[in-house]
C-alpha cells in the first residue's frame, strides 16, 4: 500500500476543517449533520473521521485552530488586537456563532469542558503573558488585578463574539474597543 504523504494528510486535515468551518457557521453545532459535514467538505465520512474521532473532535480541532491563532496575536499585540481582526474578517470567525450551543455543552458535557479549557489555554497563557508584561512596563493599570483584567476582556471577547454572530457588526464597535483599551491602560506615565 503506497504511503500517503505528509502533505497530503495536512492538505486533507485543512480542507476538513475549512469545510467543517463553514459547515457549523451555516447549521450550528447540533445542525451540522455527518452529511451536511460530507456535503460542505467534498468528503466522506470515513475520510473526515480518518482524521478526526468524532463531531467533537472535529469541532474542539477548529477550536485549537484559532485559538492557537489568536494566542499568537494576543501574544504580540493583546487581546483587543484579536478582537479588532474580528471585526475586520468576521467571514474567518462565523463558526464562533455556535457560542449559546458550546456554552451549554460547556455547563452540562464535563468531558468536552475539559477538552474545550484544554484548547483555550493557549489563548489565556498569551493574553496573561501580554498583560503581565505592559503591567511590568507601566503601561497598564495597577489598580487592578491581572485576573480581573483577563475577565474582563474576556467578558468583552465573548460579547464581541455573540454581536458577530447575531449579524450586528455596527460601525462603532471600533470605537467600543477603543474605549476598552484605554480602560485598561494606566493614566498617567510611570514616574522615572
Amino acid at each position: 500500500m503506497p504511503k500517503v504523504s505528509d502533505d497530503h494528510l495536512a492538505a486533507r486535515r485543512s480542507q476538513i476543517l475549512d469545510g467543517a468551518r463553514r459547515c457549523f457557521a451555516e447549521f450550528g453545532y447540533d445542525g451540522a449533520t455527518v452529511r451536511l459535514l460530507e456535503e460542505a467538505t467534498g468528503l466522506s465520512r470515513g475520510a473526515i473521521f480518518h482524521h478526526y474521532r468524532d463531531k467533537d473532535a472535529l469541532f474542539l480541532a477548529l477550536a485549537h485552530e484559532d485559538a492557537a491563532r489568536m494566542a499568537e496575536v494576543a501574544a504580540t499585540q493583546g487581546l483587543v488586537q484579536v478582537m479588532r481582526d474580528m471585526l475586520a474578517h468576521p467571514e474567518e470567525f462565523d463558526w464562533l456563532g455556535t457560542r449559546l450551543e458550546i456554552a451549554r455543552r460547556l455547563r452540562t458535557d464535563t468531558e468536552f469542558r475539559q477538552n474545550w479549557e484544554q484548547r483555550s489555554e493557549e489563548l489565556t497563557a498569551a493574553t496573561v503573558a501580554r498583560l503581565e508584561r505592559r503591567k511590568a512596563e507601566g503601561r497598564l493599570r495597577e489598580d487592578v488585578p491581572t485576573e480581573v483584567l483577563l475577565g474582563y476582556l474576556d467578558l468583552v471577547l465573548d460579547g464581541l463574539i455573540a454581536r458577530i454572530a447575531s449579524g450586528h457588526t455596527s460601525d462603532n464597535l471600533s470605537a467600543v474597543l477603543d474605549l476598552v483599551e484605554e480602560s485598561v491602560r494606566r493614566k498617567y506615565p510611570p514616574s522615572a
